[in-house]
């Protein structure tokens, strides 16, 4: 049995360990483009103030990276005039303090609900908040909101065009350095099999799958036809996932793996990069499919008592507390602490890691205001001024995922730049001290609603997210046959049994880096969750091999009375650990395909729930 993850590094040792990570500069040189060239361009318009206030566009260049190049189009032109409304809104509303904070905190909870909801990605809600709080420190300038909003949004359309600028030269590169990496974490899985990296790499080839599958289908038009290039490259990724397939019912049967078979994966990793490929594809309705629409995904999320709408009430309690305590204690730029608060909370991170993120800040914060202030003090040129938000920038993005209190404190040096000007200030250290102070009671009270609003039934978050995957492979091994696996009904099931393993899994490493209760239930469910993830991937294996040699008019894997007898003994198995007691005896003793699994899970089930 491997053994749980460890609980994630906290405290100050956390904040000097450096995270492996992709080569980040690209992204890094494009947002630093997307950054300084507003600023550039305002002062050879004579007007520098005008440039740093479109530069707040430039934060559009943060998001969609890797995605397929006409979502991403979709999804920067959303978030540039998000974040043009955000900025004029919070000008606007920062007429009446009471309605400034309300108009943050709207903002902030209506952009963690569908960007975690939509799945946007990093930086998701903070940087709409962010903006929305500078809209109110320009109030106190005159500022015109329809004006900044027009420059903001100059900013986004400017940065959209720059990531928009590789679909000129490699107008399905996302998709196919998708299917490449897909390849090669196939690979690196085959020949892990048999070692202690086993179930690490399985997790991690199972996630470049998902990423890959998620761009060739999730991200495609969904009422146009894909082009040859995508079916192409969807014929590999379904190739790669029969590949991986093979390899853990290999592992999972005890048979020896196809020698060969890392060096197929390799090779179809090499011709997702080669565009004089030519492969022959399968019926596009044979296809597994993509996550579901818009629509399901925000019903989803604000189902009561899900996790992610619990995000959403947090972030939406904290940014008023926050700024409400801003106010009350008569700091001059209250609307920081409110942003502070949303970054810490609106991804949804565990207690460790919340509190780790809400202490990166707060360091970061502080000595990146003493890089700030000895920029300011030195009086930059304008220029001088320009190439430090370019480098500041640039290398907020490489450090961003290695080490995020480096990056919170190049984020600090250039948020203050921007706001100044560059120009010289004649209280300094009061500046700093108030944004400092603003970023302490930020952090404060993200911590104190955190702790504050916990679900009454968080302790069972973890035994139902392994009874819902269970009933989700109740669910699939019903297609288990020759006639129905490639039917639309099965593909809904597949996609749902993936998503539901990858709830799984996220749900756990929260558990494991939450309160001492959730630690010590992780602890002791982590059997029944392995057992449990290996029969959701040996499920989706004899999915992939069925499909791969099936006939429809061939014979069944199972009778319909194994099949039956399967799927109801998982319901029991499920029920069990809803209940938190020790599962009866089944109804018929496992036979068959996923026999062993499933008898591997009732034995360890037995054991932990007696």
């Amino acid at each position: 049995m491997p053994q749980p993850p460890a609980p994630v590094t906290r405290g100050l040792r956390a904040m000097f360990v450096f995270h492996p990570a992709p080569r980040r500069w690209p992204s890094g040189l494009r947002a630093a483009v997307c950054m300084g060239a507003p600023v550039f361009i305002g002062w050879l318009a004579g007007d520098f103030t005008a440039g740093l206030t479109a530069s707040l566009g430039g934060f559009a260049a943060l998001y969609g990276s890797g995605r397929p190049y006409l979502n991403r189009a979709i999804l920067l032109a959303v978030v540039a005039i998000s974040l043009s409304v955000a900025v004029g809104l919070g000008i606007w509303a920062s007429s009446i303090i009471w309605v400034g904070v309300i108009t943050v905190a709207a903002i902030a909870t209506a952009a963690t609900l569908l960007c975690n909801a939509l799945e946007v990605g990093p930086p998701g809600a903070y940087q709409f908040a962010l903006v929305c709080a500078v809209g109110t420190g320009l109030y106190q300038q005159n500022e015109n909101p329809t004006w900044v909003a027009l420059l903001v949004f100059a900013g986004g359309a400017f940065a959209w065009l720059v990531h928009m600028s590789g679909a000129a030269f490699a107008p399905r590169g996302p998709e196919k350095s998708a299917v490449s990496a897909a390849g090669m974490a196939v690979a690196d899985y085959i020949e892990a099999i048999d070692t202690d990296g086993q179930d690490a790499a399985r997790h991690r080839g199972a996630q470049v799958m998902h990423g890959a599958w998620e761009s060739l289908i999730s991200r495609q038009p969904r009422h146009l036809a894909p082009s040859d290039t995508v079916r192409r490259l969807q014929e590999l990724s379904r190739r790669l996932h029969i590949l991986f397939a093979d390899a853990m019912s290999s592992a999972e049967t005890h048979t020896p793996a196809d020698p060969a078979g890392a060096d197929r994966a390799r090779a179809l990793a090499r011709q997702a990069l080669d565009p004089a490929g030519v492969v022959e594809v399968t019926p596009i309705d044979q296809l597994p499919l993509g996550r579901p629409g818009a629509s399901a995904l925000l019903r989803q999320a604000v189902q009561p008592h899900s996790r992610s709408l619990l995000v959403v009430i947090r972030v939406g309690v904290a940014a008023v507390l926050a700024g409400a305590l801003g106010s009350l204690l008569g700091l001059e730029h209250a609307y920081w602490a409110m942003s502070a608060a949303v970054l810490v909370l609106h991804q949804g991170l565990d207690r460790r890691r919340t509190t780790q993120r809400a202490l990166e800040r707060l360091t970061g914060t502080w000595v990146g205001l003493v890089l700030a202030a000895a920029i300011i003090v030195t009086h930059p040129h304008a220029l001088w001024l320009v190439a430090a938000v370019v480098v500041l920038t640039f290398l907020i993005e490489l450090t961003v995922v290695r080490n995020y209190t480096l990056a919170v404190v190049f984020i600090t040096a250039v948020a203050l730049l921007i706001a100044t000007g560059g120009q010289s200030v004649d209280e300094l250290s009061s500046l700093l001290l108030a944004r400092g102070l603003d970023t302490a009671v930020g952090c404060a009270a993200a911590l104190a609603v955190f702790l504050w609003i916990v679900p009454r039934d968080v302790q069972m978050w973890l035994p139902a997210a392994v009874a819902d995957t269970l009933d989700a492979v109740a669910t699939t091994v019903g297609y288990l046959s020759p006639a129905a696996i490639t039917t639309p009904a099965a593909r809904i099931v597949r996609r749902d049994l993936q998503r539901s393993s990858l709830r799984l899994t996220q749900t756990f490493d929260n558990a494991v880096n939450g309160s001492r209760e959730q630690q010590k239930t992780a602890e002791q469910r982590w059997p029944a969750i392995a057992a449990t993830q290996r029969l959701v991937y040996r499920t989706l294996a004899e999915c992939w091999r069925i499909e791969r040699s099936s006939d429809p008019n061939g014979t069944a894997v199972q009778d319909n009375s194994a099949i039956t007898d399967l799927s109801n003994s998982l319901k029991i198995l499920a029920e069990a650990i809803r209940a938190g007691r020790k599962p009866p005896e089944l109804p018929a003793a496992p036979a068959g395909v996923l026999s062993g699994e499933v008898q591997d899970l009732y034995d360890v089930l037995v054991r932990e729930l007696t």
